[in-house]
C-alpha cells in the first residue's frame, strides 16, 4: 500500500529528478508570454519512457500557477488537428466571455471558430456554436492563414480578459504536414503581434526534423529541447528519495544495479522501482531484492511496453525489426546492413521501414540510418523470438 512507485503512462513520478533546468526554462517562458513579453514556445523530443508527457502535464500545473487558460491534446493518428482543436477553443472562449472586458473580442473570436468550421467542414458532434460565422475571416480555404486568423483573435481575447492561453500538444509527430505547417504560421503570427499565446508540444526524436522541413524557421520560433535518460545521480534519487519519504532505505548497490537494468530511462525506474519494493521484505533494498525484481519487471514491459507496440506492425514490419535487433553493431543501425540481413534491396523493404517509422516505432537519426524509438527494444525482440535462448518463437 505504501508503494511509492507509479509505472504508468503519462503519471507522474514520485521524485521528478534531473528536469529542473528543463522546468525553469518554461517556467521562464510562461511569465514572460504572460506579461506581454516574447516566451519561445518549447518543443520536447525523445525516445518513449524519457518522460515527456509528465513534463507537459507538470508544466501545464505551472501555467495553471500563473492565471492561464490551458488546453491539452494528444494528437492520435489520422484525425485533424481542427477537429481536435474545435472543442477546446471554443471552450478557452467562453472562458474569456466571462471577462467584461472581454466580452467582444471572445464573441469576435467565437464568429472566426464558427467561420473555419464552416469553412473546412469539421466535424464537430454534439459540440455547437451559438454565433453566426463572420464572412471573411478565418474561411479562406488556406489552413495557414484561417488557422492564423482565429489564432489572433483567440489572443487578442486573452489580452483584452489580462488572461494568457498556453495551447499543449502530446505526439506532435501524428499530425500531417499540413496541419503542422499552419500550427507553427499560427503560433509565429501571435508572437509577432505580441499576444499571450504559447505553445508546448512533445514528440518522438524525428519532430525536431519534421518541423524544420516544414518551415525552415520553425528552428528559431521554438526552443528544442531533447529529453533524455537521467544521468546516474538524477537516476539515483528518482529512487532513493521516494523510498527514504517512506521511512525506508535502498543501498548504493542495490541503486546501481537499477541503473544498470533501466540505463536511466525514467519509465522503466518507475517499473524497477515499483517491483523492488514488493518484493523487499525490509529496508535497506538490496542487490538481491533487484535480482529478484528483474524478472518480474522485464516481465511486465514485455507483456505491455514492449507488446503493445509490437502488435500494431504488420508481419514485414514485424521482419524488419526483428532483421534490425539481429544486427551486430547499431543502434543506429544502417538501412542497407537491414536489408541485406533480409535478403532484399533497401527499394524492396522501403515500404516496411516507412510503415514502422510512421507508427512511431523507428525514426531515422541520419540519411540511410534507423534507429528504435523504444529504448531497449531491440532486447526485447530477442527475448520474444528466442534468440537468446536458441529457442524460435512466432513474434
Amino acid at each position: 500500500m505504501r508503494n511509492p512507485f507509479s509505472p504508468d503512462a503519462g503519471r507522474p513520478p514520485p521524485e521528478l529528478a534531473g528536469r529542473d533546468a528543463l522546468l525553469e526554462d518554461a517556467s521562464v517562458a510562461l511569465q514572460r508570454t504572460a506579461q506581454g513579453r516574447a516566451g519561445r514556445s518549447h518543443i520536447l523530443y525523445g525516445l518513449r519512457g524519457t518522460g515527456k508527457t509528465v513534463l507537459l502535464n507538470t508544466i501545464r500545473k505551472e501555467a495553471h500557477a500563473h492565471d492561464y487558460l490551458t488546453t491539452f491534446i494528444e494528437a492520435p493518428e489520422g484525425k485533424g488537428l481542427l477537429t481536435l482543436l474545435y472543442p477546446e477553443i471554443r471552450e478557452v472562449l467562453r472562458q474569456f466571455s466571462l471577462y467584461e472586458n472581454a466580452k467582444a473580442h471572445a464573441h469576435a473570436a467565437a464568429r472566426a471558430l464558427a467561420s473555419m468550421v464552416k469553412a473546412w467542414k469539421v466535424s464537430v458532434g454534439d459540440v455547437t456554436l451559438s454565433v453566426e460565422p463572420e464572412t471573411g475571416v478565418a474561411d479562406s480555404g488556406s489552413l495557414e492563414r484561417d488557422l492564423s486568423a482565429l489564432f489572433l483573435r483567440v489572443g487578442q481575447a486573452a489580452q483584452a480578459a489580462g488572461r494568457a492561453w498556453a495551447l499543449f500538444i502530446d505526439e506532435v509527430q501524428y499530425l500531417s504536414k499540413e496541419d503542422l505547417g499552419a500550427l507553427i504560421v499560427a503560433v509565429h503570427r501571435a508572437n509577432q503581434e505580441d499576444l499571450p499565446i504559447i505553445f508546448f508540444g512533445a514528440g518522438l526524436p524525428q519532430v525536431a526534423g519534421i518541423m524544420g522541413n516544414t518551415k525552415s524557421y520553425a528552428e528559431r520560433l521554438f526552443l528544442f529541447v531533447q529529453v533524455d535518460h537521467l544521468d546516474k545521480a538524477a537516476a539515483f534519487d528518482a529512487i532513493r528519495l521516494p523510498v527514504e519519504k517512506e521511512g525506508e532505505s535502498i543501498t548504493d548497490a542495490g541503486l546501481e544495479a537499477i541503473f544498470a537494468h533501466t540505463q536511466g530511462y525514467p519509465y522503466f525506474l518507475q517499473e524497477w522501482g515499483f517491483h523492488a519494493w514488493k518484493v523487499a521484505q525490509a529496508s535497506p533494498i538490496d542487490v538481491p531484492d533487484i535480482d529478484a525484481a528483474t524478472q518480474a519487471a522485464i516481465h511486465r514491459l514485455d507483456e505491455s511496453f514492449f507488446r503493445v507496440r509490437l502488435d500494431r506492425l504488420t508481419l514485414t514490419e514485424k521482419a524488419y525489426v526483428q532483421a534490425m535487433a539481429g544486427l551486430p553493431e547499431g543502434p543506429p543501425y544502417r538501412s542497407k546492413d537491414v536489408a541485406a540481413a533480409l535478403g532484399k534491396t533497401v527499394n524492396q523493404i522501403s515500404s516496411a521501414r516507412d510503415g514502422i517509422i510512421k507508427k512511431g516505432m523507428a525514426y531515422s537519426p541520419a540519411h540511410g540510418d534507423i534507429a528504435f524509438t523504444v529504448p531497449m527494444f531491440a532486447a526485447y525482440l530477442t527475448r520474444a523470438t528466442g534468440q537468446d535462448t536458441g529457442e524460435p518463437r512466432l513474434l
